[in-house]
C-alpha cells in the first residue's frame, strides 16, 4: 500500500487500497479526526472541524465503492479547505468576525467539485484576515510544526500546517501574492498556483480579483495534480474562468519525464534577492533536473520592482472594492493590517492605478518574450530559508514587505502564469525550503511532469514534522 504511516501517506498511494477495500474511507477519516483532536489545540490549523459531515461522507463513499461505483482518486479521501471557500454545511468565517455567521446558501464551485469527486470534507482551515497578511486579533495563528518560532506563510497558513502535520490529506488554497506558495515552502508541501482563470473563483472570498488564484496544496506532485484535475475547468458561475481544454495532470505527474525540457534560470536575479542558503538549494535542484535530462539556459528575468509596487496598488484598490459593503461602516471590527490596506486602496488615485496597469502590461509582454525561448523557469519559493517570526516582524508595513518577501511569488500573480512549488531541502534550523517551476499560460501539465520527475528521485516532500 505505502511505506509511510497511513496518516503521512500521499493520498494517491492510498487510492487503490480504498478502492480494493484494504482500507476504508471511514478508517482514514477517523484517523484524521483523532489526529486533529490530539494535535490541533497546539497547531491551530483548523477554523472549524465538522466530524458529523465527514463521517457521513465517509460512510457514503465506502458504500459507493463497495458497490463498484468508484469515482476516481479522490473518492473517500479526507480533505479540508481554506476557510476562504463557501460551504453550506460547515461554518464559513472567511478569517474574520466581520463575516463569520453569515448564512451560506451556495457552495463554492471548487468545493462542490471536490464533493462530486467523492472527497470527504473534514472542516475549514485557518487563514489570515481577508486573505491578506495577518490573522485577525481574535484568531490564534497556526504554528509551524517544524519550529514554532518560524513563519507558516500567508494566507493559506492553516492549510500548509494541516497537510504537512497529517491533519488532512490535502487542501485547497488561494494565492494573490504567494499565499499557496509561501506556506507550501515554509511547511514542506506541494502547491500549484494554476494559470489565472484555470480554476473557478465562484464562492471564494476575494482579496484582489484580478490577482486571485485558486489551487491545490498537497503532499506530492501526484496528489496536487489529482486535485487540480478535479477542480479545473470553466464555470458558468465565474465568467472569468477559462474555456481552455484540460489535460490529464495526474498522468503528467506520474510520467516523470523531463528529458529535453529547456529550463530558464536567472542566477543574477536570484542572487540579488536570495540568501546563500536559498541559492545553494536551487543549485542542488539544477543538478537533479540536469541528471534527469533537462537543459538549463541563462535568461534575463524582467526587473519586478515596478510591478511589485503596482501589485501593492492593485491589491489595495481591489480589496477596498471587495469590502465596500462592510468598510468603513464596520471598520472598528477589522484588524489593523487589513484595515490599513483598505484605507490605502480608498486613497489611491486613478493615476496610481493607471501606472500600475501600464507596468503590468509591460511586464506581461516581457514575460511572453522570455517564455518564447524556454519551456519552464526555475526560481526559489522564498528569498529567505525558513524565515523566523522575528524576521517577518522586522519587514514593517506593506508595500515594503511585498518587495522583501515576494519577489519570487507576486510577479506570477501579476502575469497569471502557473507555478508549482516543491520542497527542496531544509534550512540550517530545520525549516523546509521550496523551489518553483513556472510555466507559460495553461502549462500545468508540464509543471506536473517536472514536479513528478523531481520527486521521483528526491524525498524532501516525504519529510513530516515530529509532533
Amino acid at each position: 500500500m505505502t511505506d509511510q504511516p497511513l496518516w503521512a501517506a500521499e493520498f494517491t498511494r492510498l487510492s487503490d487500497a480504498i478502492r480494493s477495500g484494504a482500507v476504508t474511507s471511514c478508517e482514514l477519516t477517523e484517523l484524521m479526526l483523532e489526529r486533529i483532536a490530539a494535535h490541533d489545540a497546539r497547531l491551530n490549523s483548523y477554523a472549524a472541524v465538522a466530524p458529523d459531515v465527514a463521517r457521513a461522507a465517509a460512510r457514503a463513499a465506502d458504500a459507493e465503492i463497495a458497490a463498484g461505483n468508484w469515482r476516481g482518486p479522490l473518492h473517500g479521501i479526507p480533505l479540508a479547505v481554506k476557510d476562504a471557500f463557501a460551504t453550506v454545511d460547515i461554518p464559513t468565517g472567511f478569517g474574520s468576525p466581520v463575516f463569520a455567521g453569515q448564512p451560506i446558501t451556495e457552495e463554492s464551485t471548487a468545493t462542490a467539485r471536490l464533493r462530486a469527486a467523492g472527497a470527504v470534507m473534514l472542516g475549514k482551515l485557518t487563514l489570515t484576515e481577508g486573505v491578506y497578511a495577518d490573522h485577525h486579533p481574535s484568531i490564534t495563528p497556526p504554528v509551524n510544526p517544524f519550529g514554532p518560532a518560524h513563519w507558516t506563510g500567508t494566507s493559506s497558513s492553516g492549510s500548509g500546517v494541516a497537510v504537512t502535520s497529517g491533519l488532512a490529506y490535502a487542501t485547497l488554497g488561494t494565492d494573490t501574492g504567494g499565499s499557496i506558495r509561501l506556506p507550501s515552502s515554509c511547511c514542506g508541501v506541494v502547491g500549484i498556483k494554476p494559470t489565472w482563470g484555470r480554476v473557478s473563483r465562484h464562492g471564494v472570498f476575494p482579496l484582489a480579483e484580478s490577482l486571485d488564484h485558486v489551487g491545490p496544496m498537497a503532499r506530492s506532485t501526484a496528489d496536487a495534480a489529482a486535485l487540480l484535475g478535479v477542480i479545473a475547468g470553466t464555470d458558468a458561475a465565474d465568467p472569468t474562468s477559462a474555456p481552455a481544454p484540460l489535460d490529464d495532470y495526474l498522468e503528467a505527474a506520474l510520467s516523470a519525464d523531463v528529458a529535453g525540457l529547456t529550463i530558464g534560470i536567472d542566477r543574477t536575479f536570484i542572487a540579488s534577492r536570495a540568501t546563500d542558503e536559498v541559492q545553494a538549494s536551487i543549485e542542488a535542484a539544477v543538478e537533479v533536473m540536469s541528471a534527469l535530462g533537462a537543459r538549463f539556459v541563462a535568461v534575463d528575468f524582467p526587473d519586478p520592482d515596478a510591478i511589485l509596487r503596482g501589485w501593492a496598488v492593485q491589491c489595495a484598490v481591489e480589496c477596498a472594492l471587495a469590502h465596500e459593503g462592510a468598510y468603513p461602516s464596520r471598520s472598528a471590527e477589522y484588524g489593523e493590517r487589513l484595515s490599513a490596506l483598505i484605507e490605502r486602496g480608498r486613497r489611491h488615485t486613478a493615476r496610481d492605478m493607471a501606472v500600475a496597469l501600464q507596468d503590468r502590461r509591460d511586464f506581461n509582454g516581457r514575460m511572453a518574450r522570455l517564455f518564447s525561448g524556454i519551456d519552464l523557469l526555475m526560481v526559489p519559493g522564498l528569498p529567505v530559508a525558513g524565515p523566523s517570526m522575528d524576521f517577518m516582524a522586522s519587514l514593517g508595513e506593506d508595500p515594503a514587505a511585498i518587495l522583501a518577501i515576494g519577489p519570487f511569488t507576486a510577479p506570477f500573480d501579476v502575469c497569471g502564469y502557473p507555478t508549482i512549488t516543491l520542497p527542496c531541502g531544509q534550512s540550517s534550523e530545520g525549516i523546509p525550503m521550496g523551489l518553483q517551476f513556472v510555466g507559460g499560460p495553461f502549462a500545468e501539465a508540464l509543471l506536473c511532469r517536472a514536479g513528478g520527475a523531481y520527486q521521483s528521485v528526491t524525498a524532501f516532500h516525504r519529510r513530516r514534522p515530529d509532533l
